[in-house]
């Protein structure tokens, strides 16, 4: 009985060490971004960037709309063969405007691919000061909390 006692104190003392050597911090990475000069430029960039993709969509959404109203117009004048070739030019226009689409601003699309370009590296940069003030410090976690959910972005493989 008093074994068992010694082994949970024991344990009780290994945690409460362990507990106290730990260090963690907590950083707010919005913040730091928006002091940076080359992140408001970069962010710049892509917003005009975006901008214009998203106007030529709607320009293009815009046509489709000018074609199907026509078609509608004209339907009771035209042939069967004739309201099948209008339908399938309307429906051709309507994929490849979403086709457009999502070559810009789909999951893999241009948007992404030049924020990749123009963010990480400033990114890779803060990643990389926090690695350093970790070691420097001796911080067991960091934490960002301009994340929702108080995201982890540092751990000490220790």
């Amino acid at each position: 009985m008093k074994l068992k006692g010694f082994y949970l104190a024991g344990i009780m003392v290994m945690i409460a060490l362990s507990s106290q050597a730990q260090r963690y911090a907590f950083i707010d990475t919005d913040y730091i971004l928006e002091q940076i000069p080359a992140y408001q430029e970069a962010q710049s960039e892509i917003d005009a960037q975006a901008d214009k993709w998203q106007k030529q969509i709607e320009a293009r959404y815009a046509e489709i709309e000018k074609m199907y109203t026509a078609y509608k117009a004209e339907q009771v004048l035209l042939t069967p063969e004739m309201k099948k070739i209008r339908e399938d030019e309307i429906i051709n226009k309507e994929k490849e405007a979403k086709e457009f689409q999502k070559q810009k601003f789909g999951v893999d699309g241009a948007l992404f691919k030049l924020r990749q370009e123009l963010i990480k590296p400033i990114q890779d940069e803060i990643f990389t000061a926090v690695q350093k003030m970790a070691d420097q410090k001796s911080y067991a976690v960091i934490f960002d909390k301009a994340a929702s959910s108080s995201a982890l972005i540092y751990a000490n493989p220790k």
